[in-house]
């Protein structure tokens, strides 16, 4: 039994008072863009998601990527509200010893990937998609993104990656609330500039009031039921929405309220006491069951063979697809020079062409191997450096992709 539109509205507003408690507790956080995004996750946690709360590790559970990770205490209270964390817990917020860290980090079992360096959750979120598809299972992936991360081109790497692949599971949800860190957001209000740039990829989009549950509701049911192409609900929202003296104002990005301007928020909003018959859809279809792992071959080569190191990475690579099957290996457009089209030609379907486009493959190979995958990713040494970043947040996520950089050389 779904929950009603009432109860949906209810724990949105426990979402908006557990999110400027904590970050009041902690001193520092981002309190104004939790409030604008409140609804939508409310929306998403208890309508439309289908997950186990106590199976983390569950692949059929459907996810949710906090590309805008500065929201962190809307995720932990989301968590909350679905009984993971208990609502104490919500005010140990930044502690050292606490996992609920300022952005998400994996250190908490229901994140996948940290987030927070903004403009990487969506490619994630794709690498992810493509593995359920891979996998079978029915788990959707559901990405936040802010409209100020939109600016980001490894947004559009991904949203052109997830297009051609036709990757129907899945959804982004951008809260457009108009306000950046230091002035207006490049659109402000023109949801409609972000609903033509994800249709110009190929999504299918819908422009939704994102603090009317019902609309909300009403989206999430429509537009992502039977879809053939990955869905985009652009948002209009209002950062620090439901506290007047926050609600639509710049200069409240990354303020934590004071006590005494929290004692003025809550008694506007008002308190609402822990939500009765809230339900969890659970999730559906059944796990993958993989091949059982082998033993690699060793190598054959004669003493005092001459062989390049990229063929050598080809050969290695394509024993290790036989070895294991969660080896994938990606490439961006180089294959036929780093010798990864030899795992291609052996295993077709475990093999991603990413195209010239490197943020986002390391992106979709975070993705996969946040799902249990084991990425290989190949390129020219040069061209990781476009991909500084995603590497970095792939290496605070202890995640186990493999990078190799062919043609390094001297120049």
């Amino acid at each position: 039994m779904s929950n009603s539109i009432e109860i949906l509205e209810k724990v949105a507003k426990r979402l908006r008072l557990h999110s400027v408690r904590a970050t009041t507790a902690a001193g520092s956080g981002h309190p104004s863009s939790c409030m604008s995004a409140a609804d939508l996750v409310a929306a998403l946690f208890f309508h439309a998601m289908r997950f186990d709360p106590k199976g983390p590790k569950d692949l059929c559970n459907d996810r949710l990527i906090f590309s805008k990770g500065h929201a962190a205490p809307l995720l932990w209270a989301a968590w909350s509200e679905a009984g993971v964390i208990p609502e104490k817990e919500l005010l140990r917020l930044r502690e050292l010893d606490s996992n609920l860290e300022g952005h998400p980090t994996p250190r908490f079992p229901w994140v996948d990937i940290a987030t927070g360096s903004l403009g990487q959750g969506l490619s994630v979120g794709a690498g992810m998609a493509y593995n359920a598809k891979l996998d079978g299972t029915e788990s959707r992936i559901f990405v936040l993104l802010g409209d100020g991360e939109c600016a980001e081109g490894s947004v559009w790497e991904a949203a052109s990656f997830a297009s051609h692949y036709k990757l129907n599971n899945l959804i982004a949800i951008v809260d457009v609330n108009a306000l950046g860190q230091s002035q207006g957001t490049m659109f402000g209000h023109d949801v409609e500039a972000y609903a033509q740039r994800f249709a110009g990829f190929g999504w299918k989009t819908k422009v939704i009031n994102g603090h009317n549950m019902t609309e909300i509701v009403l989206a999430l049911d429509k537009i992502c039921k039977g879809s053939q192409t990955p869905v985009a609900l652009i948002a209009k929202t209002l950062k620090g929405k439901g506290v007047s003296f926050m609600e639509g104002k710049d200069g409240w990005h990354g303020k934590a309220l004071s006590k005494e301007q929290l004692v003025d928020a809550i008694r506007e909003m008002g308190e609402e006491p822990p939500v009765s018959g809230l339900t969890i859809s659970p999730p559906q279809g059944k796990s993958p069951s993989y091949e059982k792992e082998g033993v690699m071959e060793s190598p054959q080569y004669k003493l005092g063979e001459k062989i390049a190191t990229r063929t050598g990475y080809g050969e290695g690579l394509k024993k290790l697809g036989k070895a294991y099957s969660k080896v994938v290996a990606l490439d961006g457009d180089t294959k036929n020079s780093t010798f990864s089209e030899k795992f291609m030609k052996e295993f077709p379907k475990r093999f991603v062409e990413c195209f010239i486009a490197e943020q986002n493959m390391v992106g979709v190979a975070a993705g996969f191997a946040a799902r249990g995958k084991i990425p290989f990713v190949s390129t020219f040494g040069a061209f990781f450096s476009r991909a500084y970043d995603q590497i970095r947040m792939a290496a605070v996520s202890r995640l186990p992709i493999k990078l190799c950089g062919s043609h390094s050389g001297v120049s």
